[in-house]
């Protein structure tokens, strides 16, 4: 499958952000301090991810969010891969990314591309949305953060 990687800068796909945060606000907190990438393929977005510069050696991911069509189908780690390229080209030696406790399949999605395990923000989303957020059933509590080292 291939797609067209590139940088926008507006026209944002909110449709494709809201899969992977629960509000437009809380969005709107990072966007206009992230870069953001988006995969096309035969001109349609099928892909988004935002990375939001922690200091000059670090980078976080704040967003990836596929098209639930292309889905399982590679297309999240081939856009992980690109934006660790273009992290890496920016002198950042080091790309973060923080998901919830209980959101096992993003968290094996991490690590199945190299990432690791380094903290947990304690009672982040309790402390951070004012609604209670659900995943599998379950209340989203803690954050897990996963780094990997950009070589």
């Amino acid at each position: 499958m291939d797609f067209i990687f590139s940088r926008i800068e507006k026209c944002y796909p909110y449709n494709l952000l809201l899969l992977a945060d629960e509000t437009v606000a809380a969005i709107n907190k990072y966007l206009p301090y992230s870069d953001v990438y988006i995969a096309k393929q035969q001109g349609k977005i099928v892909g988004v991810i935002c990375l939001l510069p922690v200091d000059k050696q670090t980078t976080e991911i704040k967003n990836i969010a596929i098209s639930p069509a292309y889905q399982g189908k590679g297309l999240g780690s081939r856009i992980l891969k690109k934006a660790e390229e273009i992290a890496r080209k920016g002198g950042y030696i080091t790309i973060i990314v923080g998901t919830a406790d209980c959101g096992t399949q993003q968290i094996q999605f991490y690590e199945k591309n190299g990432y690791s395990k380094y903290a947990i923000k304690e009672n982040f989303f309790l402390e951070n949305y004012v609604q209670p957020i659900y995943e599998n059933g379950i209340i989203l509590k803690d954050m897990i953060m996963l780094r990997k080292e950009l070589k």
